[in-house]
């Protein structure tokens, strides 16, 4: 399995959400001024996120038996790279055109979510 073990999944949902946290902080406080910045941030945060969670949510799957959720993750953190991290870098002042990047995350994030239910399938199988 190489560097994608579980641990390494898990770690790097840690720094997902210590990232979600310390830029939802940013939008409330660093960038009053701007609403559009602190909404890009917050939106960006809030599905960070989310998918971070997902990420320990596959973890889970995966200890219950549900080994084809192994693959979630890479298209959970994935797009929270793509999806947030676009949000953020327009929120910074990145050029319009970055905004094109913001729909390919949504779409690892709906491949992630598609996976989990193909796993879920593995649970429980009797």
């Amino acid at each position: 399995m190489g560097f994608w073990t579980r641990r390494n999944w898990m770690t790097l949902g840690a720094v997902g959400g210590f990232v979600a946290v310390a830029v939802g902080a940013f939008a409330a406080h660093g960038v009053r001024d701007d609403p559009r910045a602190a909404e890009l941030l917050r939106t960006g945060a809030t599905y960070g996120f989310m998918h971070t969670m997902a990420t320990f949510a596959s973890a889970t799957f995966m200890q219950v038996g549900a080994r084809r959720a192994r693959f979630a993750p890479g298209f959970f953190l994935s797009g929270v790279a793509l999806f947030s991290g676009s949000l953020y870098a327009l929120a910074l002042g990145a050029p319009d055109w970055v905004g094109a990047i913001t729909p390919v995350g949504g779409l690892l994030f709906l491949a992630g979510w598609a996976t989990l239910a193909w796993a879920a399938r593995g649970v429980d199988p009797h």
